[in-house]
């Protein structure tokens, strides 16, 4: 590299291309990934005690599992192009800090209403953190290899703090309110801002634009408009209210995107799907999270409330799908190169289909072995695919362009989040209301009941014991009844998707030598 060139790119990042510091600076890029990930993953544990607290309906209690990735997933496109615009790095901070102010007041949520509010808050800060840490990584790294180990370092630490999250949530949870699990973003948030604003190098677009605000607005109603519309059929059916807030969210979608045609500095630049790579990776990340995230909102559910196991216990019993993913996420780019983009995100896909196959064998009285194996391999096949998808959908852009793809690629992940919970989650409740509930159990009693098996566990406190028993044994029954069909939904989903990364990544490739 000339001498122009590497003044060129310290002034760019900060970073000087062959010290420690790009490393220094992933570190506290991990942070902000920890933030997310124990956040998104000690709700489910909490579940239950929030339940008996704030007494939400069904309806309410999938609220509050989805709101917080409905509004990621409406604004993370607008967040990753003002990143590339006012310096993802500014971005990352500021969001930071919001997001750990927000988390206090999720942690104090008096009601059902207001933690949906506070769910909904944190997402719009949540937003901010994702594509900008990605991006980041896309700026610093230059080296190929380096990067596809930079974003396997990136996906093991969210992995890792899926698994963190369940373990510490689960051991504040015997000793404190459900709220203490949102109050352990505080210390990360405060290490990341801290060290951040001195380790973290700035980088921006230097001709990206003004930030279209129409464009935000558009793709924000879009999103939402569609995710809550296909929820609401979900669970409830076509109304003429919810085919209105369909209609009214495609439109705003495809104004968004016939509007992204017009602009000189679109909000995010549509020409991105045409390359097949990108197109594929995106899609197989969305249909992924589909079929994986309905399974996961439930499985802390089906730990404590139908096997009896304590939080932390339950958080244990998590721990094999994190370790999967991060031993693979570490190696996937090696492997990809070894043996070919498609070969190792296939391979991926098909692994967790086989192992939600898997899950359909599940019952009340299913020993951990089977359970846990599952979850090892979906682990395993996650890390694969996640990674590699990443890091293709990054290498298919220019860096200038990185906040946006890389926040196409969070909009895929969230977008299948919300929509896993809302429809596989349908499934699950929809399967659960069907049991049939002791004849001396009528009236209010029944309707809370039937709401959600945290409902039934409840109601049951206060009802004569040999009505309580057979009333709670239907109940989990119809549980994991419903629990076994969403398994077997997302499996099918996911081996079709498999078979479609298999054509759709044919001849991708990672990237080998130094970019320039």
């Amino acid at each position: 590299m000339s001498g122009t060139k590497q003044s060129s790119l310290v002034e760019e990042t900060g970073v000087q291309s062959g010290g420690r510091g790009r490393w220094l600076a992933l570190s506290v890029l991990v942070l902000a990934v920890l933030l997310v990930a124990v956040d998104a993953t000690v709700l489910g544990l909490a579940t239950p005690s929030l339940s008996e607290d704030l007494r939400p309906s069904g309806t309410q209690l999938l609220w509050i599992g989805d709101i917080y990735s409905f509004v990621i997933a409406g604004l993370l496109v607008s967040m990753g192009s003002l990143g590339d615009r006012i310096g993802r790095k500014k971005l990352l901070l500021v969001g930071a800090t919001a997001f750990g102010a927000l988390s206090v007041l999720n942690a104090y949520a008096a009601s059902p209403e207001m933690m949906i509010v506070a769910r909904a808050l944190l997402g719009v800060a949540g937003a901010t953190l994702m594509p900008s840490t990605l991006a980041l990584i896309r700026n610093i790294f230059h080296d190929p290899k380096e990067r596809s180990l930079a974003i396997g370092i990136w996906g093991a630490t969210a992995s890792a703090g899926a698994a963190v999250g369940p373990v510490v949530g689960g051991a504040l949870l015997q000793h404190f309110y459900w709220g203490s699990v949102f109050l352990i973003n505080l210390p990360v948030m405060i290490v990341l801002v801290v060290v951040g604003i001195k380790l973290l190098p700035e980088s921006k677009n230097p001709v990206a634009g003004p930030w279209d605000l129409v464009s935000v607005g558009l793709s924000l109603v879009g999103v939402i408009g569609v995710v809550y519309a296909v929820k609401e059929v979900a669970t409830h059916g076509v109304t003429w209210e919810v085919a209105a807030t369909a209609v009214l969210g495609a439109a705003a979608l495809y104004g968004f995107v016939r509007r992204q045609f017009t602009l000189p500095s679109p909000l995010l630049d549509m020409r991105l799907f045409r390359h097949r790579g990108f197109s594929g990776a995106v899609l197989a990340d969305l249909l992924t999270v589909f079929g994986l995230s309905g399974l996961v909102f439930f499985l802390s559910q089906f730990l404590q409330l139908v096997q009896g196991r304590d939080p932390l216990e339950a958080g244990l019993s998590e721990l094999p799908a994190a370790i999967g993913a991060v031993v693979t996420g570490l190696v996937a780019g090696r492997y990809a190169r070894k043996y070919s983009v498609r070969v190792v995100v296939t391979g991926g896909l098909a692994a967790i289909g086989l192992a939600l196959g898997a899950l359909t064998l599940l019952h009340k009285e299913t020993g951990y072995p089977l359970l846990g194996a599952a979850l090892l391999v979906v682990g395993l096949g996650a890390g694969f695919s996640f990674t590699v998808t990443a890091d293709v959908i990054l290498s298919s852009v220019p860096k200038e362009q990185a906040g946006s793809a890389s926040a196409v690629s969070e909009t895929a992940y969230e977008l299948g989040a919300a929509l896993g919970i809302a429809l596989l989650g349908s499934v699950v409740t929809g399967v659960y209301q069907g049991f049939t509930a002791p004849e001396s159990v009528a009236g209010p009693v029944a309707d809370a009941a039937h709401e959600s098996l945290g409902g039934a566990v409840e109601v049951a406190k206060g009802l004569d014991p040999a009505t309580a028993g057979p009333m709670v044994e239907a109940a989990q029954v119809a549980f994991v009844d419903g629990l076994r069909f969403a398994s077997g939904v997302g499996a099918a989903v996911l081996l079709a998707t498999a078979v479609a990364a298999w054509f759709l990544l044919r001849g991708q490739e990672l990237q080998e030598g130094v970019e320039h």
